[in-house]
């Protein structure tokens, strides 16, 4: 069985699968979706426009606070253009995967 959740331990952090969407009406983490392929991704919604950069920045800002981070921690490393993307919290996997799963259970909703 694959691995419920987005994110892999990486040797400085975690590394994190989301699927964003911007011009939302509200900044909302949706919980975990599986995608087409069987991925599982962390389902976000950003007010901010894809443009300029905005809706990643807005991306980071939300994620860092939500998770108790500094925003220098949360770097986005994949899919800068696109909505499936892909973040890097730096920090002790252990403690941020724990953080995580504790807040985002498979399948989850938050509104």
């Amino acid at each position: 069985m694959a691995d419920p959740h987005p994110w892999r331990v990486v040797a400085d952090g975690l590394s994190v699968d989301l699927q964003v969407t911007p011009g939302a009406k509200a900044d909302r983490v949706d919980g975990i979706e599986q995608q087409a392929d069987g991925a599982p991704v962390l389902r976000v919604r950003i007010k901010a426009p894809p443009a300029d950069g905005k809706a990643n920045q807005a991306l980071i800002k939300l994620l860092a606070k939500r998770w108790g981070l500094a925003k220098s921690a949360v770097t986005l490393t994949a899919g800068a253009g696109a909505r499936r993307k892909r973040l890097h919290l730096a920090g002790d996997p252990d403690t941020l995967a724990a953080r995580l799963a504790a807040e985002l259970p498979p399948g989850g909703q938050d509104g």
